[in-house]
């Protein structure tokens, strides 16, 4: 018996194929409730072939109930079904359990996690997926320690009543950038907000907070030193460093244009690119309109989803459901849309 549950018992038979698992597990079966006064029955319910047990109430497997194909991925008690994780960890668990389990490619999930985590301290993730939600059950005052969730739906209040959430309400928030030292709920700030000002987030917040403690329960079990593999080494060495440009002496600062082609500062404000990059103008002002065609590209199939839930495609998307990821990736589109636009503008022939 490897597990035992209020309702469930999980025996390893030690056999080499499902088959022969169903088998004598009918069999145990049969034989266990022949000593059970009647009707109690031990009724055969399922195999999992590979079982991830990773302690009382979290594991994860293929569920078997035929010993031709596997039904499906049957996880519990983890990332992959809990609500209180931004969905950047719930599809980096998925994929690192499909890989482990279904594909038998150990070293292929390593390398995804890294690649994942990459990602994210360089500011390469999109920001849908580290938005974390939370209920506002009653109001600030009844709450006995300050949470992040409920100290956002405060300041948001003071910003603007009439769309701050309410009691009864789901609160998306992300972990920006503060001062050293400051707390997770003086950190938290409205996604729509973040995405408007461009406040940099708490990148390492998401990896110690979010992602470590959900990758280190799963591969413990299967690498020597998980730690030290997948959370240190060169994958995270590399960080993009962002500065608020709304806080601080930034809010001081006078907003000078630079080169398109090499970033360098302007003094000449009719001026598009720097004596150095004036003979590229044609292939710099090509990547221009590229860029700025292929953000319409996006924004316009966004916008389009986004109607088809909607109902129709023929009237503007009033949809401001903040549960929903592609309301953020609608909106980020939106604004990278207009700031190519913006660049596109500077060109003058």
């Amino acid at each position: 018996v490897v597990y035992g549950d209020t309702d469930s018992v999980m025996v390893q038979f030690g056999v080499p194929t499902v088959d022969a698992a169903m088998t004598l597990g009918r069999e145990a079966a049969e034989y266990i409730s022949g000593t059970f006064i009647r009707p109690i029955k031990l009724e055969f319910e399922k195999v999992y072939y590979p079982y991830l047990l990773i302690n009382k109430k979290r594991y994860a497997g293929l569920f078997w109930t035929s010993p031709d194909k596997f039904d499906k991925m049957d996880t519990k008690g983890i990332e992959t079904v809990r609500r209180d994780n931004c969905l950047l960890v719930k599809n980096l668990i998925t994929e690192c359990l499909h890989k482990i389990l279904i594909d038998r490619d150990i070293p292929g999930a390593v390398q995804y996690v890294k690649n994942t985590i990459s990602d994210l301290l360089m500011n390469r993730m999109d920001l849908s997926l580290l938005v974390i939600t939370k209920g506002l059950t009653k109001t600030a005052d009844d709450y006995n320690a300050k949470a992040a969730h409920v100290e956002l739906a405060e300041r948001m209040r003071k910003r603007d009543a009439a769309t701050a959430p309410n009691v009864g309400d789901r609160v998306p928030y992300v972990i920006i950038k503060a001062a050293k030292g400051a707390k997770a709920y003086e950190r938290s700030e409205d996604p729509i907000y973040v995405l408007e000002n461009n406040i940099p987030i708490d990148a390492q917040y998401y990896l110690e907070n979010q992602i470590s403690k959900p990758l280190l329960r799963i591969f413990e079990p299967i690498l020597k030193n998980a730690s030290k593999e997948l959370l240190h080494g060169s994958h995270t060495r590399a960080v993009s460093i962002s500065t608020p440009s709304n806080s601080g002496i930034m809010k001081f600062a006078k907003k000078q244009l630079s080169c398109l082609g090499c970033k360098a500062l302007i003094s000449n404000s009719e001026q598009t690119l720097c004596s150095h990059c004036k003979g590229r103008e044609a292939e710099l002002y090509c990547k221009t309109v590229a860029n700025v065609a292929d953000l319409e590209i996006l924004f316009g199939r966004l916008w389009t989803q986004c109607q088809e839930c909607q109902g129709s495609l023929h009237q503007d998307v009033l949809c401001t459901s903040r549960d929903c990821p592609i309301f953020y990736r609608r909106k980020k589109a939106q604004k990278d849309m207009a700031e190519a636009k913006v660049q596109l503008d500077r060109w003058q022939f």
